[in-house]
């Protein structure tokens, strides 16, 4: 489903005033939830429901898109239906849940889909009211429309490395970032060359259960040095961290043609073969 008036981002208040709309549907996926959940909402778990996968090197791959039709269907979840994501709200990273899935939905072709700004811990805020409980929806059929242009591949970054044209935007902390730390997932500390970092702790205010403006976001890039031009590629280690990165610069933002290369650090480190830049 596409509708241009739809907005990625949604707020506790204009929820509220739809709650009980037809056609809106909240989907939690917080890990685990807790508290309640906003009234009619359903939970899928983002880390165990199967919304990622492992595939080769790759520790947070998009799942082939039968498998996550399957996924959404179940849920109750339609092509008609405007989905609102819900995630805890308590850091940037915390907030990968929602847009890690809002741009895993838009990868099917489904553009009829938002954040609710400032997750649950916004809701809270606001007064939302609360179910104790999440909702049951009858299963339905939920139709992919697979799109590619919203995806670095491995062969994509290969050439963008050679290239050395295309911008290369690691969404990690600076000391993972400079090969001073390392995640689990990685085979080895470093970077893709060419890389430039913009840790994501900036993008999403905990305190105001917002994502920074338009404005902010721009002033962000440009600080950290990544042209917001020549269809940007963000990485992390696995796409979760870059998947508010790219959230961030593609839809608050407005940049053309970001990509959200998913494989990651866990994917690029894990042929050795492969060239890692560090600090020092």
């Amino acid at each position: 489903m596409t509708d241009s008036s739809i907005s990625p981002l949604v707020d506790a208040f204009w929820l509220k005033s739809r709650l009980d709309s037809p056609g809106i549907i909240v989907l939690d996926v917080r890990t685990p939830p807790t508290g309640g959940f906003v009234p009619g909402a359903v939970h899928s778990d983002y880390a165990t429901a199967g919304w990622r996968t492992v595939v080769g090197g790759g520790a947070g791959m998009l799942p082939d898109s039968g498998v996550l039709a399957g996924l959404i269907g179940g849920l109750g979840i339609g092509n008609g239906d405007h989905v609102v994501l819900v995630a805890a709200g308590a850091n940037a990273s915390d907030m990968g849940n929602a847009t890690r899935v809002y741009w895993t939905f838009r990868m099917l072709g489904h553009d009829a889909v938002s954040v609710l700004d400032g997750g649950f811990a916004g809701w809270i805020a606001a007064g939302g009211p609360l179910d104790p409980l999440p909702a049951e929806r009858k299963p339905v059929t939920f139709s992919v429309h697979p799109r590619t242009d919203l995806r670095a591949t491995l062969n994509d970054v290969d050439a963008a490395v050679k290239a050395g044209t295309v911008p290369l935007h690691d969404a990690r902390s600076a000391e993972q970032f400079a090969g001073k730390a390392k995640s689990p997932q990685a085979r080895a500390a470093g970077t893709i060359p060419g890389a430039v970092n913009l840790d994501i702790t900036p993008l999403f205010s905990a305190a105001e259960h917002r994502f920074a403006s338009p404005d902010a976001v721009k002033a962000l890039a440009g600080r950290a040095g990544l042209p917001l031009r020549d269809q940007p590629i963000t990485f992390c280690n696995t796409g979760h961290l870059a998947s508010v990165s790219w959230f961030a610069l593609s839809e608050i933002a407005g940049v053309p043609g970001v990509r959200l290369y998913d494989g990651s650090m866990s994917e690029w480190s894990a042929d050795p073969q492969r060239p890692l830049q560090t600090e020092g």
